[in-house]
């Protein structure tokens, strides 16, 4: 059993398309998955189909524990489009504060995923696009990071930015941590600064680069449109094929 954070410190990245569709496409393959979603913009919650304040999120079990009370994340758990997502609320933004002042913060996220690890294949987390108490909660919990971005200079920035927190982190908070790789998503090899992004990341980071490239493909964003995984909305289309295509590398990989 992994836990998996997706992370990168740019918005805009592919990554909470990412946090569905991979854990689809190995849900395809027989594996069971549980998403998190920990981002207070709450993006992959809404994707899934849940548009409305849930009655309880993540952001109600961070309270619980800063108050010192027992709370199980498992009571959370929602099936959407055939995935178990634990939501998020934008109220999760107040975590950061509440945090400040508890000892052993950083480890809050490993504790209440503790009770889940043996229930499930693989654990994914969607991260904020930044490096917040909320992400150092995921990586600390987390056995890999898993970076998607577009094939573009500012997000190359925003890995190398990136890059440095996780040494940080690796080094105090989680020796175990491994980076599984990168991956290129809206990926159009026909343009040239898709092409020489991916050549600087291969140059920079050789193998830990996916061979795997998500196509820029429509039917992946009117999939969340309508509130389901790609594999729900259009099994054939190249978003489909593509995700389908990086879990078979995932599981190569890990």
């Amino acid at each position: 059993m992994s836990i998996i954070s997706i992370a990168i410190q740019k918005g805009g990245s592919g990554k909470t398309t990412t946090a569905i569709n991979l854990p689809a496409a190995l849900q395809q393959m027989g594996h069971s998955v549980l998403l998190v979603d920990l981002d207070p913009q709450a993006n992959l919650t809404q994707a899934l189909g849940i548009l409305e304040e849930p009655d309880r999120s993540i952001y109600d079990v961070f309270r619980e524990i800063a108050a010192g009370k027992q709370s199980d994340l498992s009571s959370l758990i929602e099936v959407r489009s055939g995935l178990p997502l634990i939501p998020a609320s934008l109220e999760l933004a107040g975590a950061e504060i509440e945090l400040v002042s508890i000892y052993g913060r950083e480890q809050i996220m490993t504790r209440m995923l503790k009770p889940l690890r043996d229930k499930y294949d693989f654990i994914f987390i969607d991260c904020p696009p930044a490096i917040s108490m909320l992400t150092v909660n995921a990586l600390v919990a987390s056995d890999y990071v898993l970076m998607p971005l577009q094939a573009e200079f500012l997000p190359l920035k925003g890995v190398k930015s990136f890059m440095r927190h996780f040494e940080n982190i690796k080094r105090d908070l989680n020796p175990d941590l491994q980076i599984l790789g990168f991956v290129l998503t809206k990926y159009d090899r026909r343009k040239t600064m898709n092409r020489n992004v991916l050549d600087t990341l291969m140059e920079t980071y050789g193998d830990k680069v996916f061979n795997t490239r998500v196509r820029t493909n429509i039917s992946l964003a009117q999939a969340q449109e309508q509130g389901v995984d790609v594999y729900n909305y259009d099994r054939s289309c190249n978003g489909a094929l593509d995700y389908l295509e990086l879990a078979r590398e995932f599981l190569k990989r890990i």
